[in-house]
């Protein structure tokens, strides 16, 4: 099997006009069309919905159902809000600084940004409650080898011990990336 990308993401929303007003106003991304039905396609079963989708760039989509019928949504409460998010690339730090000040003139609270090491992000809430961030890539092609080279080793730790495995531990030391990290060398 060849996937080729992503064709959308859905969420839950409380409206879905107030959730496609927010995204246009807020992030820009412009509302692509609509599909409502009395019962599911893939089940039959009889649940009006509305289905929104909203283009969030370079192909890629994030779509939205309102569903009138089932009780009010929540969130997982067994999961802390920061884990469960949508992020959004922006092209440059400047670019996310000002995202950042438009959403704080809207009175909306925004966290950030935030140092991943490679990348720096905001992060605020949609109307729904969904956590949204944004990012700024700042990393250099040498350091994404380098994470990837690590990945599996990484991975491989965090399996048997369930701790934080230090191969980059760089990115947030506040040292820097090393410049011997890539080529393995000590």
């Amino acid at each position: 099997m060849a996937i080729s990308r992503i064709h959308h993401v859905a969420y839950r929303c409380n409206d879905a006009k107030e959730t496609v007003e927010f995204y246009q106003k807020m992030l820009g991304m412009d509302f692509q069309l609509a599909i409502a039905e009395d019962k599911v396609p893939s089940t039959q079963a009889p649940d009006p919905y509305m289905h929104v989708f909203l283009d969030a760039g370079n192909g890629n989509v994030l779509a939205f159902f309102e569903l009138p019928n089932s009780p009010r949504m929540g969130r997982d409460v067994n999961t802390p809000e920061w884990v469960q998010h949508i992020a959004f690339e922006v092209p440059s730090m400047d670019e996310l600084l000002a995202a950042k000040a438009k959403l704080e003139s809207h009175d909306i609270k925004v966290l950030g940004p935030t140092n991943h090491g490679i990348f720096k992000s905001i992060y605020f809430f949609d109307p729904n409650g969904h956590r949204i961030e944004l990012a700024a890539n700042t990393h250099t092609p040498e350091m994404m080898t380098e994470l990837k080279r690590v990945a599996p080793e990484m991975l491989d730790e965090w399996a048997q011990t369930k701790q934080a495995p230090k191969h980059a531990d760089w990115l947030h030391n506040g040292q820097g990336f090393p410049s011997n990290a890539s080529t393995g060398n000590p």
